[in-house]
């Protein structure tokens, strides 16, 4: 495009100019005028010619992607129904165990039911000590491994679901089937009958202790099929896994060194049948898997030949899960605002999930 072309189109310049640069004559007197009416016409097009450039330029269109929306909203609330959800049924379970414990049946009348396990190994009484001392290690270390995580809402909100769900089909096994002590050496608190009194402090007491033999809040018996520390010592192994590097296999052989410790030991102790842990183990893995299959894999949740989405507990999933649209990520964050140099050099060692 010709110079005067652009400058034609310009509002500055209404009248079209056709400049022709020449290089001056030798001479002083044979030009007249035209040097001055050359350098008028030049000063002119250097004046106009930006803005006409500016006018005729083709323009490019950069798409500016909006902000993705968050596929991992904490909602807090969500988890918070979750935490009421596991809290209800611990403590269902507490009422359960006090009425079971009134049909258990007497040493005397109904012995222990024969176990293989017993037939090879016989008790060890501290046994049961090291499961619970176990148990609670690794409960501990959960916790603050979860403390640390940067989308912890989300998988807080997993965790207290799974463990009031386990704890609820646990309370539908002890009460439908109630089984005789698995040992002599078992001490039963007193039964209460029509004590109505007495067995709400009985609940009471088993609440503040944990239900733990060594803080000695759980007298009772009958809560037998399936095993409760099974189950803590199974889930906790099996969250610290899911959410911890790959690189950190010597913290994931730790946990799963207390985890398998503490479930032998509940059979060395003889404070459960063989198949009350067994039961506690598949029953406890499945639901772990089952969930975070469908919580992994988004082509399920609306995929018509999915058997998984026929559990009970798929609405409850539908309403947990319904806005994480992406795999949850091993990362971690401090639970506390730091200064920027601080954080800046903690997020150098964060994790990340390794696919």
């Amino acid at each position: 495009m010709a110079a005067s072309e652009l400058i034609q189109d310009n509002d500055d310049c209404p009248v079209p100019l056709e400049v022709t640069f020449e290089a001056p004559e030798d001479g002083g007197g044979g030009g007249g005028g035209r040097p001055c009416k050359r350098g008028a016409e030049r000063s002119r097009l250097l004046r106009c010619l930006p803005n006409a450039l500016r006018r005729q330029r083709d323009y490019v269109t950069i798409a500016v992607p909006h902000e993705r929306a968050n596929q991992l909203p904490a909602e807090w609330w969500k988890t918070g129904v979750a935490f009421v959800y596991a809290v209800l049924n611990l403590l269902f379970t507490t009422v359960i165990i006090t009425f079971v414990h009134e049909r258990v049946p007497d040493k005397s009348v109904s012995p222990p039911l024969p176990d293989k396990f017993f037939d090879y190994v016989d008790r060890v009484p501290w046994a049961f000590n090291v499961t619970e001392v176990n148990g609670l290690v690794l409960v501990g270390l959960w916790f603050v491994q979860w403390i640390f995580l940067k989308h912890k809402s989300i998988i807080g909100r997993r965790c207290f679901f799974l463990i009031g769900t386990l704890y609820m089909y646990r309370c539908v096994t002890m009460y439908i089937t109630t089984l005789p002590v698995p040992g002599k050496h078992m001490v039963c608190a007193p039964k209460l009958y029509n004590d109505s009194t007495g067995k709400i402090w009985r609940i009471l007491r088993l609440i503040s202790g944990g239900g733990l033999s060594l803080t000695g809040s759980h007298l009772m018996c009958g809560d037998f099929l399936y095993s409760g520390h099974t189950v803590m010592l199974t889930l906790s192994y099996l969250f610290i896994t899911e959410y911890s590097p790959r690189r950190f296999w010597w913290y994931r052989w730790l946990c799963w060194l207390l985890s398998a410790t503490g479930v032998v030991c509940i059979l060395i102790g003889h404070e459960h049948y063989s198949v009350d842990v067994v039961i506690g183990y598949f029953v406890t893995t499945r639901v772990f898997w089952w969930y975070h299959t469908m919580a992994n894999t988004h082509a399920l949740r609306r995929a018509p030949n999915n058997l998984l989405s026929r559990t009970w507990w798929n609405p409850i999933f539908n309403f947990l899960e319904r806005n994480v649209q992406s795999v949850v990520p091993v990362t971690f964050s401090w639970p506390i605002a730091l200064p920027n140099g601080c954080t800046q050099r903690y997020s150098m060692m964060g994790g990340g999930r390794e696919e």
